[in-house]
């Protein structure tokens, strides 16, 4: 009898593990699309501690692209690099400033609106990470060279809409914020060592 009992207990315990296996490793219905999306944009309101001759001057035409592994739900992650030349060169008639440009390569989780929600339209995200915020400026005299590669904090706003199966447009709007490095010795009291905010607009291939 006891044997019976036992046996019957196997049997039992077998069915409950494959059960637990089964849905464990049951395919998942969820997706994920590759979201390739080359932008044109701006970077604009740029405040730095860092000595330079010229602060630059109202807005900076920013290129850039970014490679996002979205899901259907709501995680994703993301790749974004941009690059802003002449960014501490503003209106200065003596033009101290011979070059200069900031590139930020960062990655970043991105928390979208689930497609179950949007369906074909608008889908709206919010984007954080971390990365590199490499700064460069040249002047005339080779008096306030500056060099720098800065950990970066960037936060911001989206939206994705599609076009068709597999082409859509895609606008973002981000604020970077160096969150490493020294200040300068006359740096201002509140003032970031290097922070802007950065508006584009791309478009966006789904693979």
């Amino acid at each position: 009898m006891n044997e019976v009992k036992s046996q019957k207990s196997k049997v039992k315990g077998a069915r409950a593990l494959a059960l637990f296996a089964a849905l464990c490793f049951a395919p998942s219905n969820a997706q994920a699309d590759w979201l390739i999306t080359p932008f044109i944009g701006t970077a604009f309101g740029a405040e730095t501690t860092f000595l330079v001759f010229e602060q630059g001057a109202g807005k900076k035409l920013t290129l850039g692209g970014s490679v996002a592994l979205l899901s259907d739900s709501f995680l994703g992650l993301e790749a974004d690099v941009s690059h802003t030349p002449r960014f501490f060169q503003g209106s200065d008639p003596l033009g101290l400033v011979l070059s200069s440009r900031v590139t930020t390569i960062s990655g970043s989780l991105v928390l979208a609106a689930p497609l179950a929600l949007t369906q074909e339209s608008l889908r709206p995200y919010v984007v954080g990470g971390l990365g590199l915020i490499q700064a460069r400026s040249e002047d005339l005299v080779s008096l306030l060279p500056l060099d720098k590669n800065l950990l970066g904090l960037n936060l911001g706003v989206g939206a994705i809409g599609l076009l068709t199966e597999r082409t859509g447009v895609r606008f973002d709007v981000r604020h970077f914020k160096a969150v490493s490095g020294e200040d300068g010795p006359f740096a201002r009291p509140g003032t970031s060592r290097l922070s802007f905010w950065r508006a584009s607009a791309g478009v966006t291939l789904r693979y």
